[in-house]
């Protein structure tokens, strides 16, 4: 349960009415679950933001429901496109709340039945709902699924990327403090009154339009997540949806997003990432929520070099993305040519 981005509550939600609030986006990345790392990457928060919430506005012109009402810029409430004509892009994203009860963690397990007797139906479902329209090497859908699953006349997978003849949705955790991935019918307990099959569609659509916006700026939308908000009998996208964190995009064959840095830590520091995946798989066997506790190394800040190229490749995919120059980055080929090259 990590978040790189600062929550506000303006007013709290009821039983059964909604709250007002905003996210405050920073320039602080995680990667592996860890939460907070020792560097910053300038600006990552204003492009996250502002591409945020041009894929909010992309979903309401299209029909889908969100939490989303707007930007807050110099303390006014603004559509992204006021926001940028008024010379800044925004780090404040305006949202409706829902109520999120706490998570009741005993005897090893999460009580979920505790959960939705306390959110009634006006909450956040306690689910991420995954979309994948490529499976990357050293996805988990490999280790957990074989080729023929998904409609693919492949013996085993291979050692390069696939692309799926169809989106697969999944469904993981949200709260827990190591996600794991659900069957369909625990999916459907945990989702409460909100259900799968509104979810599935819900991510649906969300993955076609992200995935049509992309192909028009360059881009190939792989695999990404939404989560969702149950309100007055309707399901709506919450969080933030299509960013370079929590979506996978790549360009000429390259990635855009998150992805980049963590394929860093794993190439320059692997002693940390084998410790983080160590600690995980034995707080597991044992039962314990907390497994940074049982982690015995830290990661080390980035080089200098390494934090102005990803600075660059968060903000040129951003211009790229929304098709306007918000930031002062370089084309996008140039920014991908640079972080390949670390």
């Amino acid at each position: 349960m990590t978040s790189v981005k600062d929550f506000r509550v303006d007013e709290p939600a009821t039983p059964t009415a909604l709250g007002r609030g905003a996210f405050v986006f920073t320039d602080d990345y995680s990667v592996f679950d860890w939460g907070k790392m020792p560097d910053r990457i300038p600006d990552k928060g204003a492009s996250l933001c502002t591409m945020g919430a041009f894929n909010f506005e992309l979903l309401e012109r299209q029909g889908v429901p969100t939490h989303y009402r707007g930007v807050a810029l110099d303390g006014e409430e603004r559509s992204l496109a006021e926001a940028l004509e008024a010379g800044g892009a925004p780090r404040e994203m305006v949202i409706d709340l829902v109520q999120v009860p706490d998570l009741p963690f005993e005897a090893g397990t999460y009580d979920y039945e505790a959960y939705h007797e306390a959110a009634g139906s006006n909450y956040l479902v306690p689910l991420e709902i995954v979309f994948r329209n490529r499976v990357p090497v050293g996805s988990s859908l490999r280790r957990r699924s074989e080729p023929a699953d998904h409609g693919l006349a492949l013996e085993a997978w291979p050692d390069e990327p696939v692309d799926l003849p169809e989106p697969v949705v999944e469904f993981s955790t949200k709260y827990e403090e190591q996600d794991r991935y659900l069957d369909r019918a625990e999916a459907d307990s945990i989702a409460g009154t909100a259900g799968i099959d509104a979810l599935e569609s819900l991510a649906r659509e969300v993955n076609r339009l992200v995935t049509e916006h992309a192909a028009d700026a360059g881009m190939v939308h792989q695999d990404g997540k939404i989560e969702c908000l149950y309100h007055d009998g309707e399901v709506r996208v919450a969080d933030v949806v299509g960013t370079f964190d929590e979506n996978r995009f790549s360009y000429d064959g390259q990635q855009v997003s998150k992805e980049v840095v963590r394929q860093y830590h794993k190439r320059t520091q692997p002693e940390w990432v084998a410790a983080v995946s160590d600690a995980k798989e034995r707080a597991t066997e044992e039962g314990i929520a907390d497994w940074k506790s049982l982690c015995d190394r830290t990661p080390a800040p980035l080089d200098e070099a390494v934090i102005q190229a990803t600075r660059d490749l968060y903000c040129a995919g951003t211009n790229a993305y929304i098709q306007r120059q918000v930031f002062d980055a370089p084309p996008l080929g140039v920014a991908v040519d640079r972080v390949s090259d670390l």
